[in-house]
This record gives C-alpha cells, sequence and structure tokens, in this order.
C-alpha cells in the first residue's frame, strides 16, 4: 500500500481576533492557488488514491478538497486524529481501523506539523523522533508498505516539495 502524507497549503497567520478558535484560520488566497497547481501535479502521477483522510481543522479540510476538484482524488474523510499533536501510534491506529483501507492501493492523509512529520518518521523507523523530516506548506511524502502495515516497515519512495511539483504543471 501506498500513503501520501500531505502537508496542508499555507494559510493565514495564526490571529486570535480573527480565528478565536485556530481550527477554522483558512489557507491564504495564494496559498489555494498555490496548491491548485501542486494538487494538479499530484493528480497525474502514477497510481490512483482510493481513499483521502483529513484533519478537520479548515486549511486541511481546504487542501483536501483542492485534491479532489484538481487531483481526482476521492471526496475526503474526516478523521480525527490527523489534527496537530495526535501521536503516531494514535494516526496509524485510527487509519489501520477503517474499513477498506487494507485493499486499498493507496491512500492520502492530510494533516500538519508536527504529527505528519513524525507519523513519516514512525513509519519509516518505528520512532517518531527517529529521523527529521521536514514537510513543507503543500509538500508530500510517498511512502510504501509491502507485506507489513506496521511501525517501521515502511520504505520512503518521495520527499517532494510543493516548489517541484509546481514545476511539473
Amino acid at each position: 500500500m501506498d500513503i501520501y502524507l500531505v502537508r496542508h497549503g499555507v494559510a493565514h497567520e495564526r490571529d486570535p481576533s480573527r480565528w478565536p478558535d485556530d481550527g477554522q484560520r483558512p489557507l491564504t488566497p495564494d496559498g489555494m492557488e498555490k496548491f491548485r497547481g501542486v494538487a494538479r501535479a499530484l493528480g497525474g502521477l502514477e497510481g490512483r488514491v482510493g481513499q483521502v483522510f483529513c484533519s478537520p481543522l479548515v486549511r486541511a479540510w481546504q487542501t483536501a478538497e483542492l485534491l479532489e476538484t484538481e487531483a481526482r482524488w476521492p471526496e475526503p474523510v474526516s478523521l480525527t486524529e490527523l489534527a496537530p499533536e495526535t501521536s503516531p501510534p494514535e494516526i496509524l491506529e485510527a487509519l489501520a481501523s477503517r474499513d477498506g483501507v487494507g485493499g486499498t492501493k493507496a491512500v492520502a492523509m492530510v494533516g500538519h506539523r508536527p504529527s505528519l512529520h513524525e507519523l513519516a518518521s514512525y513509519m519509516l523507523c518505528a520512532d517518531p523522533e527517529g529521523m527529521e523530516i521536514k514537510i513543507k506548506k503543500g509538500g508530500v511524502v510517498a511512502l510504501r508498505f509491502d507485506d507489513r502495515f506496521e511501525p517501521g516497515a515502511a520504505a520512503l519512495r518521495a520527499l517532494i516539495p510543493p516548489r517541484l511539483l509546481l514545476s511539473l504543471v
């Protein structure tokens, strides 16, 4: 199974006067436009994503909706464990418990820093702090699990910054 970890696009700066609930903070107009191009590039990559799981926060949800419209990936499904600060074991357990994930060739997960960075490390070396992985806003980590879907069993296929994806469209 292939897993694409997608960090949300560029969002507005934190501003409690505009968004008292930080979960409501959206992408900037420029962030939306740039990620639209990233999503188009992702739609042209090999393989077909069968499911998209997304953090319930607005900026991640907007990113996932762009993947749906521009990459033609499936409609996103909320996975509350993808909210910031959730531990990698909790995220992986939540993903594994979802119906149909095991039979899907590729799954995308749209989320935030630091949880996606730690999740990538956990999937690769069974330690959330075992390696430093930096996913830029709008960037993607592509991982592959061959036989075992468990911590440390993934192989890194690509760490793709948004600038590279934008050069493909």
